[in-house]
């Protein structure tokens, strides 16, 4: 009986050792891989925030206005050159 209790021993400590080897290459790989996304999440925040810079800029009324009248020769319309129409709603019965 002593001697199978030594030999399960004997076996078993160095699958133990094994299976923790194995374990912490898995928890590696995976911390790995977490990095690897937190550093894309960063970035892609990064750019957003460009993005939203950028449309904020593109955005404002002045460089609108600019580019209207600078690149599309428009022009602010006088109020005789403004038309109103009003539709009236239709009543089903």
């Amino acid at each position: 009986m002593k001697h199978l209790l030594a030999f399960i021993l004997t076996v078993s400590i160095p699958c133990l050792f094994f299976l923790t080897v194995k374990q912490s290459q898995v928890y590696n790989t995976l911390e790995r891989e977490v990095n690897a996304y937190n550093d894309e999440q960063n970035r892609l925040i990064a750019e957003n925030k460009r993005k939203i810079s950028a449309i904020s800029i593109l955005s404002k009324p002045q460089r609108i206005e600019k580019i209207a009248v600078e690149e599309l020769d428009m022009h602010k319309a006088d109020s005789s050159q403004i038309i109103r129409v009003s539709l009236d709603k239709e009543k089903k019965g």
